[in-house]
């Protein structure tokens, strides 16, 4: 007979046994989207931050639409990228860009096999929720000169006052030149704001609902409080101000109406966070993505398939306009690289192309925040810190507005990253009935091609400063080259 002991130490053996089959069981059933901080060695995480500072470089640059496609047109010369249009036919390694109306760039790398077989795509959009100024946005009251301004994008108006704003833009004179102007970046330029309401006098104002915090036509941006000198004639502040941009870029009030300016929070990106594991900047959303998505692009020399970066324009206010994904000029880049690759480039070989063509979504979606954990399904949020988010669809409520992408390419792209160790998540923008968003999935898809949502998972997103994990950041652009590479 086995002793008490022996018992003890075969009942003992058995439960760790159980445990065992228990935990592999659960490894190979269950799914989970671990921490990735975890597992980072040395190495990656002094990779990642090297990442995380060009990154952040890039978006200080690029603070609107013109100035992210000005350095992105930079950044591509400077690696042997070549205007399109300047080359009449097209090679395998070929590298190509092209702009479309300085707001927008496509860029390609011609592969191996014949366009025929379709192209991999990553889409992301370079504009951002901001203000714009109205066509006569310079008035004086009460001796002080302010500018009008409209919206543009989803913002929550009150997050707009009471922080520095810088100018970004470009004005055409009379005389067709332009000039371009950045006021309030430089450490030695002087800044913008919308002034609020001291809480002393503010009864009324925190009465209101909070999207009337702040109203629309209560974001006046304050400009200047000097009079023109020597007069006593009316509007002479105004006047004064008006002088100072003429000395400075010799444009008139006139100059003014066609003028393209956007005002948006004055600052450098920056590292959040005592242990600085967060980026917090202005314009993640979309920038984040075409960032990665650039990089990842720019970091190949040659592909099997030919690959592409398109950079959008116009989806924070619909991706209406010649400029944004639903303008037919995308198409046309597309139909130019093969027309300049193949003998034969007709519809029908175009529209093969489109339907062999398989594309990423990349936009950013919601990070489960635990300070406003009701508004989301905890067992269906994206999380910081566990890489990119796989977004099978989009669109509100009833999943309006999303292209909803099919299940054999989403099972595609989930086994070529886990074949390449690329960790992802995946969740909804919070509850079914809260609210919920869209992307430019849905016009690239009703070309033909094959789309996925998917992108970096943001807190405080379409505020003035919006936070990413440095983690994130690095396996996006991960994710994107093995795309490009191996879909």
């Amino acid at each position: 007979m086995k002793s008490e002991k022996e018992k003890t130490s075969q009942a003992s053996s058995e439960e760790v046994k159980t445990r065992d089959v228990v935990k592999k069981l659960k490894k190979t059933l269950e799914n989970e989207h671990p921490n990735l901080w975890d597992t980072a060695t040395a190495e990656e995480i002094s990779e990642i931050n090297a990442f995380a500072d060009q990154y952040k470089s890039f978006l200080d640059r690029g603070k609107t639409e013109r100035d992210f496609v000005t350095v992105t047109v930079e950044t591509l010369e400077s690696l042997g990228y070549e205007p399109l249009r300047g080359k009449t036919s097209l090679k395998a390694g070929d590298k190509v860009y092209q702009t479309i109306r300085g707001k927008a760039i496509n860029a390609a790398i011609i592969g191996q096999r014949p366009l025929a077989d379709g192209c991999n795509l990553v889409g992301a959009h370079v504009d951002a929720p901001r203000l714009d100024l109205k066509p006569h946005p310079v008035y004086e009251d009460s001796d002080l000169v302010l500018l009008k301004t409209h919206y543009y994008g989803g913002i929550k108006k009150y997050q707009w006052a009471a922080i520095p704003l810088a100018i970004h833009g470009i004005v055409y004179r009379m005389d067709g030149s332009p000039v371009t102007i950045s006021i309030g970046e430089s450490a030695d330029d002087p800044v913008m704001t919308i002034t609020d309401l001291l809480p002393h006098l503010g009864k009324e104002q925190m009465s209101r609902k909070a999207p009337d915090l702040i109203k629309g036509e209560e974001l006046n941006i304050l400009v200047g409080g000097l009079p023109y000198p020597d007069t006593d004639t009316s509007g002479r502040f105004k006047l004064a101000i008006l002088k100072l941009l003429h000395d400075r870029y010799q444009i008139t009030e006139r100059d003014l109406i066609s003028a393209e300016l956007e005002i948006v929070p004055a600052g450098q990106a920056r590292d959040v966070g005592l242990d600085r594991s967060f980026i917090g900047a202005y314009g993640q959303d979309d920038r984040v993505c075409a960032y990665t998505a650039l990089a990842a692009l720019t970091s190949l020399n040659t592909t099997d398939k030919t690959v592409v970066c398109m950079l959008f324009d116009k989806e924070e206010v619909g991706s209406d306009g010649n400029t944004g994904a639903q303008s037919r000029a995308y198409e046309n880049f597309l139909y130019e690289l093969l027309a300049r690759s193949e003998q034969q480039a007709d519809r029908l070989s175009f529209q093969m192309m489109i339907e062999n063509s398989k594309m990423l979504s990349a936009d950013v979606t919601n990070a489960y925040d635990p300070t406003f954990s009701s508004v989301s399904d905890s067992r269906n949020n994206n999380y910081l810190n566990r890489g990119i988010s796989l977004v099978k669809y989009t669109g509100s409520r009833g999943k309006s507005g999303t292209s909803d992408a099919n299940v054999e390419f989403l099972n595609e792209v989930i086994r070529t990253f886990e074949a390449n160790d690329i960790p992802w998540q995946t969740g909804e923008m919070g509850k079914v009935d809260e609210g919920g968003g869209g992307t430019i999935a849905k016009f690239l898809a009703n070309l033909g091609m094959e789309v996925l949502d998917c992108g970096v998972p943001v807190l405080s997103m379409h505020s003035p400063f919006e936070i990413t994990s440095k983690m994130d950041v690095y396996m996006t652009f991960q994710a994107y080259r093995v795309f490009f590479e191996h879909i």
